[in-house]
């Protein structure tokens, strides 16, 4: 993992602290920390090298390619991070019991996450999806509080 992106990680994620996971953080996240920021230009070249330099996206599974890189820590105000690597592809059914704060990072030009484009799509807690990707390729880095997140059968 580079110095860089353990920066941008810590940077964010100590903005984050304390403060509620919902659509307010979702319009804040897009309005300050959003595609036409230099953090998140910083940060989608920081996966992007994870991807390539194979730090980044580790496993592979059902066609995703996936991992965890941080662990839930005081320096990253408790959040985890993972990152997922997805193509035209629908990922398991999951439940986000504190919540979940995705960064969307197209890698082909149309190409969405849950149908949101480049940016940010927050998941309050209790809530649930399958993370689906369609037309073309996307990075998301997942932030969530406490690292939980629970895998069902829905």
């Amino acid at each position: 993992m580079s110095e860089q992106f353990e920066t941008l990680v810590r940077t964010i994620t100590q903005a984050l602290a304390g403060r509620p996971v919902n659509a307010q953080l979702e319009a804040w996240l897009n309005s300050d920390w959003g595609p036409e920021s230099q953090w998140y230009r910083q940060m989608k070249a920081q996966c992007e090298a994870g991807v390539r330099e194979g730090w980044l996206c580790q496993r592979e599974h059902g066609g995703i390619r996936y991992g965890r890189v941080v662990q839930p820590s005081d320096e990253t105000a408790r959040f985890s991070v993972d990152v997922v690597d997805m193509h035209d592809v629908v990922g398991p059914h999951h439940v986000h019991p504190e919540g979940e704060i995705d960064l969307v990072m197209p890698q082909t030009p149309d190409a969405r996450f849950d149908g949101t484009p480049a940016g940010w799509k927050v998941y309050p807690p209790g809530s649930g999806h399958r993370p689906t990707v369609t037309q073309g390729r996307a990075l998301v880095l997942y932030l969530l509080p406490e690292g939980r997140i629970d895998f069902t059968r829905g």
